[in-house]
């Protein structure tokens, strides 16, 4: 939107200036039910009071204040009346010849429902025609709320009075008090910043319990729509946040900060969960209506326990801009994975794993395109935090912190964290600030450290230097650092950094791959000794960055890759091997291996691998390898390869197990003959039966919308379906189904749906896209390459943020890799004038074609 953004410069000139004290919001939301105010004026808007007492430190001196409102009706600073229509432009409110000292602001506006996941969404339940609010405000959007400073550093308590509909029920940070006439008072909440307030409310279901420790109860309650009630496994979900505070309040040595702790499971919601101070919001997917995997578990897990990390570092501690972003969200995830991989009783211990294979993964691809950046990225407006929410600022972020908690010790990790909290308590902080605590506690000294690692882009590759005698024994051994150039266009220039590493030894005994031996050490600079290995006898497999302590491309020797290549599957821990299975997924994107090599690696390994998050993570990438990285000759017969192996392994697999759902979502996935498009038919009318196989409702959607993509299920068939789960996830599900339907008519409605009109929620949209893009349909979705250029431009400057990010993100031609497509791409780049975020995401997402051209090329000379 125009006129929302606001710089860095702005915001500390604006910090030197005031101290915010406190905010009353007065929120009239009677009218929720019908959509808008309760006289029924306005059918999309309500009553929005603001008063704020700030202190000024120059008398005579100018700001302002954040607003985005369709109306507003009175401006009154100090108790005199200001023209509305006169200091109201631009989302702002001009607040001009304050007093030295204390000043209070009073507005009084309309503010606007939203149907984007941003500020306060209203969602319609079909199950029971109910309404259900929720705000979300990171980064910038509590000033569609209330009128306020809308930047981390400027915190203040916060007091919310809400009048709502009868029988509802307002959850804010604050605990919940007893309802007057509707009317719900909220105690003042702590000094927080903006981003974390929130508010919640309508006739939700609830579940409360309470955490005990050393005296004190804190209040815990879980939230979602009466729809999903019977899916809601409360006490799973205690278990996991109980697990979570008795873990972070041991390694952080500071009670949790807030009176209560709220989980709300919330509809459309557009991130996996937000870290409202107290009363955390959470998308409602994560309540689950059929089977899904225990990898489903443990992701919802670590997102219930990112987000209670965040509790202290990020609301109670708070970065002061959002340059350190990353920092925030790497802690929370470092954090949440080291909870469940070492707090006593977690059920996933393994969660290194998980996390080499897929937060990694995201990371290395995030940190080869050419909008690569610093962990610790220039940010110098919102519209620079708002597309920089990716692999870098969570994933390369977590696995470099991970690297520091290796580099310093993780005793000494904590201990620097500990001191960190009680020196910043309720304030604001920069990096400097944590790494000054880690250097005092653990005696390195990370200044080196740090430049080389947060403030420069790009990934290094490690490899093994192996000389070996004629009796089999090592005698030198070396690992060798390279910078490789980063991707054209990137900003900065490679470099070698320090690398804190384990080198593991593994022996093939009785058929498996053993860990026999593990040197731990230091990496720096282009070549590095290893003194300790000379002398030995060459294990069957040597494997850099054992453990994953480092952030680092890993290439194994000839020889280790000869066992590893036949042996992958057979590695005892599941490490190894997903560091492995991913190393091999790299040298594919790499173009180092053709893909129908790694489909053969994968065939020959993933009926072995016992870990079930690694085994989706395979499908996915096999799928996407033959979408885009095979040659298009040879496409057809891999994926047909594949599909064939998925039903094997199907009906292999052992029923009712996690392998044999993951291996039918698999088959639903690519099925592509008439027999097999049978077989699923079957399974959704009950004609076929595979033994253990639950085919419920879940499950039969992804069979649906397989069927409509191949022209088997048409409107009819779609209807049926929803008839059957007449819910918001039934009506996602078959806006799915019919935008994936192979006529030049189901695409032309989507296209219209998403690019034409504006009306659809943002659940709902992002629907309609995933069923518009099917890898079957190349030659029908040809001609919407030039449609997406036409069209991107406007749609970034009319729509907001999460939308048009869906649009420009989702409906870019990645399926059309040819030279066509980069020529397009740079032909609009050079003349559209696009934003510097709209320019990234756009580079990105050419960036894909590039390295699919290179892949396809690779695998056609195989």
């Amino acid at each position: 939107m125009p006129g929302t953004n606001l710089t860095r410069d702005e915001a500390q000139q604006r910090a030197r200036l005031l101290t915010v004290d406190a905010y009353e919001i007065d929120l009239d939301l009677s009218g929720a039910q019908e959509g808008g105010d309760a006289d029924g004026s306005d059918h999309g808007t309500f009553r929005s009071v603001t008063t704020v007492r700030f202190d000024s430190a120059e008398a005579g001196a100018d700001s302002f204040i954040d607003l985005v409102a369709p109306a507003v009706h009175e401006v009154r600073l100090n108790g005199e009346a200001l023209d509305a229509g006169e200091v109201f432009k631009d989302s702002r409110i001009a607040l001009t010849g304050l007093r030295a000292g204390r000043n209070e602001l009073r507005v009084v506006a309309d503010c606007a429902y939203t149907n984007t996941g941003e500020g306060l969404h209203r969602f319609v339940d079909p199950v029971d025609q109910q309404a259900y609010l929720y705000t979300q405000f990171e980064v910038p959007d509590a000033r569609r709320v209330y009128a306020s400073f809308e930047q981390p550093d400027l915190k203040a308590t916060f007091q919310f009075t809400v009048k709502a509909p009868e029988g509802w029920t307002v959850i804010s940070n604050s605990p919940t008090p007893e309802p007057s006439g509707n009317v719900w008072r909220f105690e003042p909440t702590p000094r927080i910043s903006t981003y974390i307030t929130a508010l919640i409310a309508g006739p939700y279901h609830s579940v409360h319990s309470t955490y005990e420790k050393d005296g004190r109860s804190v209040p815990l309650g879980i939230y979602c729509r009466p729809s999903l009630a019977e899916h809601l496994d409360a006490e799973q979900i205690f278990e996991v946040t109980r697990q979570g505070f008795e873990w972070f309040q041991e390694k952080f040595d500071y009670a949790y900060p807030f009176a209560k702790y709220d989980q709300l499971f919330v509809p459309e919601f557009n991130a996996g969960a937000m870290e409202n101070a107290g009363a955390v919001t959470i998308r409602d997917q994560y309540v689950f209506r059929s089977k899904v995997t225990d990898a489903a578990y443990e992701v919802r897990a670590e997102t219930i326990l990112h987000e209670l990390a965040h509790m202290w570092f990020g609301d109670l501690v708070t970065m002061e801009w959002w340059n350190d972003l990353w920092l925030n969200e790497s802690f929370a995830t470092y954090t949440s994975i080291a909870c469940q991989a070492y707090a006593p009783g977690s059920k996933w211990p393994h969660s290194w794993t998980t996390f080499a294979n897929s937060m990694k993964t995201w990371a290395y691809r995030q940190d080869q395109l050419p909008s690569t950046h610093p962990i610790m990225a220039e940010i110098n407006d919102l519209d620079d935090v708002l597309v920089n929410f990716d692999g870098i600022t969570y994933a390369k972020g977590a696995s470099v912190l991970k690297q520091l908690v290796a580099y310093v010790g993780r005793d000494e990790f904590f201990q620097g964290v500990q001191a960190y909290f009680k020196a910043h308590a309720f304030k604001n902080t920069r990096l400097s600030d944590l790494l000054g605590a880690l250097e005092e506690t653990s005696g390195r000294d990370l200044k080196t450290w740090s430049k080389k690692w947060l403030e420069t882009a790009g990934i290094n590759i490690l490899r093994p230097e192996i000389e070996v005698d004629a009796q089999g024994v090592i005698t030198s051994f070396a690992v060798k650092q390279e910078a490789p150039a980063l991707p054209p266009g990137a900003k900065g220039e490679p470099v070698l950094r320090p690398h804190r590493i384990a080198i593991g030894s593994y022996e093939l005994t009785d058929g498996k791959l053993v860990r026999t031996g593990r040197i731990e050490l230091d990496v720096d600079g282009a070549l590095t000794p290893v003194p300790q290995l000379a002398g030995t006898r060459r294990p069957a497999v040597l494997l850099l960055n054992d453990d994953d302590l480092s952030y680092a491309k890993v290439r194994l020797d000839e020889e280790s890759l000869k066992v590893v290549t036949e042996h992958l599957g057979d590695f005892t821990e599941s490490l190894p091997r997903a560091l492995s299975w991913a190393s091999a997924w790299d040298m594919t994107r790499d173009a180092e291996l053709p893909a129908r090599d790694y489909l053969a690696l994968v065939r020959s390994g993933i009926g072995k691998e016992s870990d079930i998050g690694v085994v989706q993570s395979l499908h996915r990438q096999v799928k996407l390898a033959l979408d885009l990285y095979a040659a298009p000759e040879w496409r057809e017969t891999g994926l047909a390869v594949w599909t064939t192996e998925t039903l094997e392994q199907l009906r292999a697999a052992e029923p009712g197990s996690d392998h044999q759902l993951a291996w039918a979502r698999a088959f639903a996935a690519s099925a592509r003959t008439d027999e097999q498009l049978d077989l699923l038919q079957g399974l959704l009318d009950g004609t076929e039966e595979i033994s253990g196989l639950a085919v419920d409702t879940e499950l039969r959607w992804s069979l649906v919308q397989r069927l409509a993509a191949t022209g088997r299920a048409d409107e009819k068939a779609i209807a049926a379906e929803l008839e059957r789960d007449k819910t918001s996830a039934g009506e996602r599900h078959a806006a799915t189904a019919r935008a994936a339907r192979p006529t030049e008519r189901a695409k032309g409605e989507a296209w219209a749906s998403v690019v034409e009109s504006d009306r659809l929620p943002n659940a709902v949209q992002e629907a309609v896209i995933g069923g518009f893009v099917q890898s079957d349909q190349r030659e029908l979705l040809a001609p919407y390459t030039a449609k997406y250029f036409d069209a991107v431009k406007d749609i970034w400057e009319s729509r907001s943020h999460e939308m048009a990010q869906q649009i420009a993100v989702g409906l870019y031609p990645a399926l059309q890799v040819s030279q066509e497509t980069l020529d397009a791409t740079d032909a609009w780049l050079a003349a559209a004038e696009p934003s510097a975020a709209l320019r990234r995401l756009i580079s990105e997402s050419r960036a894909g074609i590039e390295r699919a051209l290179k892949a396809q090329a690779a695998d056609a000379a195989a």
